[in-house]
């Protein structure tokens, strides 16, 4: 913003704040989303212009993973969507007062400097019941939330949670009061563990019995639906299959899935993009696991190797977005945004509009 003048304010937390000219053709884009809508479609975007081709029809929220673009915020404000901060800090830091209130002013700050809508708090860090990191992220999420409502009106404070509630990866948060002090969670419903991990049998990323069930324990803490966000992957594992049995079970080698959902030691994460590529010069062409609800193929790499890829495509995901309407929780999203084929390519548009639409069936 080299050269244009600049407006500053003091505000109530204590920090100055320099307000740039407004990048906007039209002014009024810089003044922050007060309105809801009934149904959150949350996008999280990570790289490059993919976003002009969302479908923005639906996005309620984009949630900025990649360096500030004033035109991205400029047009998800055009088109009635907030545009948020992402927040990752060291709980060990927090523990301090002093050192939370600077954090969530310097993160006010930037949000007002570049006329955002508030913040994604992604800590995602082992934390164990009772220690001073504990109640430290609760006192975090509560001041951010606070002080983001207090300064930005109508801005939003979400928070990222594991796909349950049961100290997934040693993340034992407290997330009946994150919950009550934030905005809503947006459940990170992927990456899980497959449902037989312990034999070493690839699975679904993301298993629709195990995802809802999630769902439930989350309810059962006594967090009101509308507060949860089911969050979807846009991606797939590819996992290097030792042996290939009658039955189409992809034995791998040694897991690690007990003690960390994100180990997928023996997969590589694969966006959807690609897979639509693999998916029709495989082996298999796509196959439909019913006990698991998602899709895979097989393919047989350049040395001979057999590989298996296990995704979620249009079918899938909308069974789970289903499931959202039924238990009235309060959305959907995706990891992340930009792994689909928003080239000019006819099939792949006609892929890639199956995706957004699956969202809401």
């Amino acid at each position: 913003m080299g050269g244009m003048s600049a407006v500053c304010l003091i505000l109530m937390i204590g920090a100055a704040v320099c307000l740039a000219a407004c990048p906007c053709s039209d002014p009024a884009l810089c003044d922050p989303i007060q309105h809801s809508r009934d149904s959150e479609v949350y996008v999280f975007h990570v790289s490059g212009k993919s976003w002009k081709l969302y479908d923005w029809s639906k996005v309620t929220t984009v949630a900025l993973f990649a360096p500030y673009d004033p035109e991205l915020m400029c047009f998800a404000h055009s088109k009635g969507a907030r545009f948020v901060l992402t927040g990752d800090v060291s709980v060990k830091e927090i523990v301090d007062p002093k050192q939370r209130s600077a954090w969530i002013a310097g993160k006010v700050n930037l949000a007002k400097t570049q006329y955002m809508d508030g913040i994604n708090l992604d800590i995602e860090q082992p934390i164990l019941p009772h220690t001073p990191e504990y109640y430290a992220l609760t006192d975090l999420v509560n001041e951010t939330t606070e002080a983001f409502h207090r300064e930005i009106p109508g801005s939003q404070v979400t928070f990222d949670a594991t796909w349950n509630p049961n100290c997934v990866a040693m993340r034992c948060y407290n997330y009946s009061a994150i919950a009550e002090l934030s905005d809503f969670l947006f459940v990170m419903s992927y990456d899980e563990p497959p449902p037989i991990w312990n034999k070493c049998i690839a699975g679904a990323n993301a298993p629709f019995n195990q995802t809802i069930t999630g769902y439930q324990q989350f309810i059962n803490l006594g967090i009101d639906p509308k507060k949860l966000v089911m969050g979807v992957p846009w991606y797939g594992y590819d996992y290097v299959c030792l042996n290939l049995t009658e039955g189409n079970k992809c034995e791998m080698g040694k897991c690690s899935f007990q003690w960390d959902p994100y180990s997928y030691a023996e997969g590589n994460q694969v966006g959807y993009m690609t897979i639509m590529k693999q998916v029709n010069s495989s082996l298999t062409g796509r196959l439909w696991d019913d006990v698991q609800k998602a899709a895979l193929f097989n393919y047989k790499d350049t040395e001979g190797k057999i590989h298996q890829v296990w995704y979620d495509d249009p079918e899938s995901i909308t069974l789970k977005a289903t499931y959202v309407k039924k238990l009235g929780l309060r959305g959907i999203g995706m990891w992340h945004g930009d792994v689909l084929d928003y080239s000019d390519d006819p099939v792949a548009q006609e892929q890639t509009k199956a995706m957004w639409k699956a969202l809401t069936p």
